[in-house]
């Protein structure tokens, strides 16, 4: 396994095309708007140790970092969102590594199932790219979100046809693919990216019914980085107004322009009817790593309970009621993504798949619980979250003093303190930490409604009715 110094210097080694506020990027490991993300997936090589962070392959037997890891057992489903919490809390942010992750295992899952209906060798070739990313321990960027164009049109039927991934061109070497992902978290700190279709496709869709990976340097293969709010502090001298000094995520556009892939990294081409297995079980598998979410609750409750304890209100009643309340609903994220784990069951492939319903039911919560966290970690810390003056007043020498002098809670707790606390608040409620804990709690693996119709589908009411009427001698 990589260590984080080696991981570090693999990136060195790749040769993006990066565009960020509409100029070419080239520095991309040392840039100040790209090296807190980069420090969070570095995280993950850093604590590559023990039970919970690595796993035994089984393909070589060898110890690998789990984040390469396919799922042999339930004990793996668990470990994972064990995993996941213990990251979000380590980090504070999007730690980048998940939804490869969930490439990984999904594409473990469905191109056996290809394979057995079309006697194809997509799994083969599968399963030599799952070794070659074991071995080399590389970080694996999923990406699954098209432009979609016009939400009302299937693929096919989009006025511009590169609105969905597509495939423009085949040989006897490979294939050529055209289109967008949108939103890809990570990307700039990836070795490969994994495509994968976004939607359920029809006959007549079948060019946009496809699976690949290339190394992410690969010709064709442009990276327009995404805003974040306040996202230019990280250009500014290192001070505390970041909030998280160490860790922050990023998302990119990534352009596909006639990108070339050899046949042996195609897992899936034009086989349509299985593009809807394929996304089901990646967004499922993807829900379960929500677990991420309760990771970050416990840094938001823990400032929560700082700023109370520096603003004098930590023994208010009501102050204690709203970090009960906060614990209470964080907790209930992780008991979701347990309970989808433990109902895990195998697949005809051997990799060991979560209830699906449960971890919708998971990212279900998800939508909703991290915007309440915040809400009420508004309410304790007070107006001073969003107001507060910046590190260069405090250390200005005319108006330090004030600062200092007016900024203090309890008198024993420096005012730099209390406001760095309030700018860990701010900074994953509403600020840089914001693209990964709020609006990524709302849409990463699917908005709400995505979670809605799968619960429809999966919630078995039939049975519920059966179970009714046999109580009440209908039946």
């Amino acid at each position: 396994m990589k260590s984080r110094e080696e991981y570090i210097d693999s990136l060195r080694r790749l040769n993006l095309e990066v565009y960020m506020f509409g100029e070419r990027i080239t520095d991309i490991v040392d840039h100040p708007m790209v090296v807190p993300s980069m420090n969070a997936v570095a995280a993950t090589y850093e604590l590559a140790h023990g039970d919970i962070m690595t796993a035994t392959s089984h393909l070589t037997g060898a110890r690998i970092n789990r984040f390469t890891h396919i799922h042999r057992s339930t004990e793996d489903l668990v470990k994972k969102s064990r995993m996941e919490r213990l990251m979000g809390a380590y980090t504070g942010t999007c730690f980048q590594r998940c939804a490869g992750m969930d490439a990984l295992n999904t594409l473990s899952v469905v191109t056996y199932d290809i394979d057995r209906v079309y006697g194809s060798r997509y799994h083969e070739r599968f399963l030599k790219f799952l070794q070659y990313v074991q071995e080399q321990d590389l970080v694996c960027d999923a990406a699954m979100t098209d432009a979609k164009g016009d939400r009302r049109l299937r693929p096919a039927q989009q006025a511009d046809p590169d609105m969905y991934t597509h495939v423009v061109n085949e040989g006897s070497d490979g294939i050529v693919v055209r289109g967008a992902k949108l939103h890809q978290t990570g990307a700039l700190n990836s070795h490969e990216i994994i495509v994968v279709p976004t939607r359920a496709m029809r006959e007549e869709d079948r060019d946009y019914a496809i699976s690949f990976a290339v190394p992410s340097d690969t010709k064709g293969v442009i990276y327009i980085y995404g805003r974040q709010p306040s996202d230019t502090r990280k250009l500014e001298e290192k001070t505390y107004d970041v909030g998280n000094l160490f860790y922050g995520g990023h998302e990119c556009l990534v352009v596909f322009d006639d990108v070339f892939v050899p046949w042996q990294r195609v897992f899936m081409c034009r086989e349509h009817e299985f593009a809807a297995d394929l996304v089901e079980r990646f967004a499922s598998y993807h829900r379960q790593s929500y677990a991420c979410k309760a990771g970050m609750g416990d840094v938001l409750i823990g400032a929560a309970q700082l700023i109370a304890e520096y603003n004098g209100i930590a023994d208010v009643p009501h102050v204690r009621d709203k970090i009960v309340e906060m614990s209470h609903l964080n907790e209930t994220i992780f008991c979701c993504s347990l309970a989808c784990a433990y109902e895990g069951a195998p697949e005809p492939s051997g990799t060991y798949y979560v209830n699906s319903l449960m971890a919708n039911i998971a990212k279900l919560h998800v939508t909703r619980i991290p915007y309440e966290l915040a809400r009420m970690s508004h309410e304790i810390a007070g107006g001073a979250v969003v107001t507060a003056p910046a590190e260069k007043d405090l250390r200005n020498p005319r108006i330090g003093k004030y600062v200092e002098k007016y900024m203090k809670g309890v008198a024993d707790v420096p005012a730099e303190t209390r406001m760095r606390v309030l700018r860990l608040i701010e900074g994953l409620t509403m600020g840089m930490g914001a693209a990964c804990y709020l609006p990524e709690s709302m849409h990463g693996a699917g908005s709400p409604q995505a979670q809605r119709i799968m619960i429809g589908r999966q919630a078995n009411l039939a049975a519920k009715k059966k179970a009714a009427r046999r109580l009440c001698g209908i039946d």
